[in-house]
This record gives C-alpha cells, sequence and structure tokens, in this order.
C-alpha cells in the first residue's frame, strides 16, 4: 500500500498496524503531509468548526526532583533559577486570567514535593470557588493514586502527564534508572480510572528516537484513548546532557499532529509554544496541521525566563493581555477564532 492509501486508510478506520504507521512516518512526502494537513483540517473543522480553545498556563515552581536528560529544570542543573509562586500568586494569576476571558486554567510545575496534597487542593478549591464555571488542568508529573483522587475531589479536571514515549528501551535512554516508563503508563490508566480527562503525549525527533518508536506512540494512544494528546518538538537545552543534539524538525511534528487528528477526531490537541519556538508561524501551522488548542502563558512575567524546559522558549516576556491578543491575531490571520470556552472533550 502506498503512502497516500495509507493516510485514506487512516482516516476511513482510525488507525494502522505498527509496520504501516513506521512505513508512512519513516517515508512521507510534503505531499504526504499537506495531504494528511488537509484531512486532519477537515476533521477537526467537523467537530470543532473554527474555534481554537485557549488555556491559560501558569507555572508555579521550577523545582523538580527528577534528573530527566533533555529537561532544563532537571535537578542536577545548578544554573536554573528556581522559584516557587505562593497561593496568592496562582489565584492573582487565575483571576487575571478570568478578567481576560480564560475558562480553563493549567497549573504546571517540576515534580516539587514542597507542594503537598494539602497546599494543593487548598489551591485547587480557591480557583473553583472563585470561578466555579472554570477547568482546571494539572500538569504535575507522577503522583500515587491517593493523590491523584484527591486531587479529583478537591475539583481537578484534567490532568496532563506526557508519556514522553512508549518504548520502554527509548525511555531508559531519555531519563535516569529511578524513571521507568511502565511507572509512567501506569500513572497514565490510573487518571483516567479515576475520571480525569486525561493528557498523555510525546516529544517528536527526541535523541535516539526511531519512526518505529513514534508509531508505538501513536498505538500507545489508540489504547489508552486520551482526551487530550500533548507533542511537540524536541528542542535541546544549554545545561543538560543533550545540548548538542539536533532538535525536532517542523515538517515532522506538524505530520504527527495530522495523523493524531485522523486517528482521534475529537481530541484536544494543542499548537504548543515549542512549535513556535522552532518556527516563527509554527502555531498557525500547527492549526493548520489539525490542532484546536493554544495556551498563552499566565505566570507572573518576572518568573517566566526562569521556567525554561528548553532553549529560546517564546513568549516569556509579554505580559498575559499582550499573549492572548497576538494569539487572537494570529488565529484570525488564518481564518480561525479563539474562543472564551471551558473547551471540554467531546465524545
Amino acid at each position: 500500500m502506498n503512502n497516500r492509501e495509507l493516510i485514506e486508510k487512516l482516516k476511513n478506520e482510525r488507525v494502522l498496524s505498527k509496520t504501516e504507521f513506521t512505513q508512512l512516518i519513516g517515508t512521507y512526502t510534503k505531499k504526504d503531509r499537506e495531504f494528511t494537513a488537509k484531512l486532519a483540517r477537515g476533521e477537526a473543522d467537523r467537530v470543532f468548526g473554527k474555534k481554537i480553545f485557549v488555556r491559560g498556563l501558569i507555572e508555579f515552581s521550577s523545582y523538580c526532583k527528577n534528573d530527566c536528560y533533555y529537561c532544563g529544570l532537571r535537578r542536577s542543573n545548578r544554573n536554573a533559577e528556581r522559584y516557587r509562586l505562593s497561593k496568592e500568586d496562582i489565584l492573582r494569576c487565575a483571576d487575571e486570567g478570568y478578567e481576560l476571558g480564560f475558562r480553563t486554567f493549567v497549573l504546571q510545575s517540576g515534580e516539587d514535593g514542597f507542594y503537598t496534597d494539602e497546599i494543593l487542593c487548598d489551591i485547587v478549591k480557591s480557583i473553583k470557588n472563585a470561578h466555579s464555571d472554570c477547568a482546571i488542568t494539572l500538569s504535575l508529573g507522577e503522583r500515587s493514586e491517593e493523590s491523584y483522587k484527591r486531587l479529583f475531589d478537591a475539583g481537578a479536571d484534567r490532568y496532563l502527564l506526557r508519556h514522553e514515549t512508549a518504548n520502554t528501551e527509548h525511555y531508559s535512554k531519555l531519563h535516569p534508572d529511578s524513571l521507568k516508563a511502565e511507572n509512567r503508563q501506569e500513572c497514565l490508566r490510573t487518571l483516567k480510572r479515576i475520571g480525569y480527562q486525561t493528557g498523555c503525549g510525546f516529544m517528536v525527533g527526541s535523541p535516539f528516537q526511531t519512526a518505529e518508536n513514534l508509531a508505538e506512540d501513536l498505538l500507545f494512544i489508540k489504547r489508552l484513548a486520551p482526551e487530550m494528546v500533548g507533542i511537540g518538538p524536541f528542542i535541546p537545552q544549554h545545561d543538560t546532557p543533550f545540548r548538542d543534539k539536533q532538535k525536532g524538525g517542523l515538517e515532522d511534528t506538524l505530520f504527527m499532529l495530522s495523523l493524531i487528528r485522523l486517528m482521534k477526531p475529537n481530541v484536544l490537541l494543542p499548537a504548543t509554544t515549542a512549535l513556535g519556538t522552532i518556527s516563527p508561524l509554527g502555531r498557525e501551522q500547527g492549526i493548520l496541521a489539525g490542532a484546536n488548542v493554544v495556551m498563552p502563558n499566565l505566570s507572573p512575567t518576572e518568573v517566566r525566563q526562569k521556567y525554561l524546559l528548553y532553549d529560546n522558549k517564546i513568549c516569556t516576556g509579554d505580559e498575559s493581555a499582550q499573549c492572548k491578543e497576538c494569539l487572537n491575531n494570529r488565529m484570525k490571520s488564518i481564518g480561525y477564532e479563539i474562543v472564551t470556552d471551558r473547551g471540554d472533550y467531546r465524545n
């Protein structure tokens, strides 16, 4: 079967075999990518119309107990500037975001033990009490089932936890021995079981990645059936062991976005900041490839430059209103509009 036939098969059947995905990812052409993007955008428009959901990102701690080889927040990076936002800081960000029209807040941090379940539950409840019509997404890494349950009961609606790579051997090349792919994947299954709208994801072009690895990622997503998928290009960070590795490609990332949209037409799929970092029009191209979510930063401007997972991250100096208005104009330029909506998953 040629690539065009495989793309059409994916649109019709919503899945390919590992061999078929590997062939497609390893041999696609520019024409294949453009054809796939056209089909994917059609699917997104059919489900969501010309509407792009916006999430307000609050990066509240740059401390992390882990030592992942690709991440600028890794524990052993002595050059990282660490910070923690107080409850009051976080609530102020949410209040400001609410005034700007945000109805989903994404609370993200490194795996920082300072924020106990008690502290986090109090923050979640406080945001919900102030803004009961909003959704709260957490992105806090691996935690116990009891912790996930407590946060869910406190009012958290969604949880983002990138699986990073579905291949166990590849995972071990990106992480120290203390971190296991099996545990990461079990956390995701736990989140689904508790009732979260759950998001997984991976880096495109991460070191040692193969077309077969990416095929395995797609099949993992198919099995997990998440409500959200977050992918973006690998971008090296200068204080990590992967500082000299090649960054992930724009075309590859766009192609993977389109494949995910064809496989899961209803999924919530961001055009990430990383995509906008590797290309000036990366987020617009992400939307045109099938994405339907953007996540501007609501963190205080004085800490944004300290939350550097990778080099040259964009929007670290913008005010929240500035960042949102810029994105709004960018989406309008390609025929889409940012909407004030919780943007929940639609069956």
